[in-house]
């Protein structure tokens, strides 16, 4: 019983290791229609090939690193804990649904999808309107607005091709 839990959890830290450099390796391209989608497809990767605990972890760095790297404006960093919690919005949402045997994969995904992007987008108005002159808050909050929608589903449509493939050879 032991040596299983050894294996299990030395299996997470693997995948979880291995999806969080992913994460962090993205913002260094500087260009969201690259990064988002990688970052939101590890994101779901992790909903699936990990526990809740380590999913919600991954959940936390790539903005960081993103504000590190340059590749998030500096305007943009009061949103970072905004971004970290829709990240994780996104996970716990399609996590839970897909263990709904009543929703469809699909559907759990773009539902994830719409709920990170609908607390993202509301809570950079209020934030960015709070602390920034209007058109330099409208501007930012423009970046996220549709764009991370589209990063967001982009993101699952790679990981539900990943896991087709991981499944062919899962045996």
């Amino acid at each position: 019983m032991t040596q299983t839990k050894i294996f299990v959890l030395n299996k997470s830290l693997a995948i979880f290791a291995g999806l969080l450099f992913v994460s962090l390796v993205a913002p260094l391209f500087h260009f969201q229609p690259i990064t988002g989608p990688i970052v939101n497809a590890m994101l779901f990767l992790g909903a699936v090939l990990l526990p809740i605990e380590y999913a919600l972890m991954l959940c936390m760095l790539p903005s960081l690193a993103a504000l590190s790297f340059g590749a998030l404006p500096v305007v943009l960093a009061p949103m970072i804990p905004f971004i970290m919690f829709s990240n994780a919005i996104l996970v716990v949402v399609f996590k839970e649904g897909t263990r709904r045997k009543e929703l469809s994969s699909f559907l759990t995904g773009v539902l994830a999808c719409l709920s990170k992007f609908l607390f993202l987008f509301s809570s950079s108005y209020i934030v960015l309107g709070l602390i920034t002159q209007k058109p330099i808050a409208q501007k930012a909050a423009q970046m996220m607005a549709w764009p991370q929608l589209i990063t967001a589903l982009a993101g699952y449509v790679i990981a539900f091709f990943v896991l087709k493939t991981l499944k062919k050879y899962d045996r």
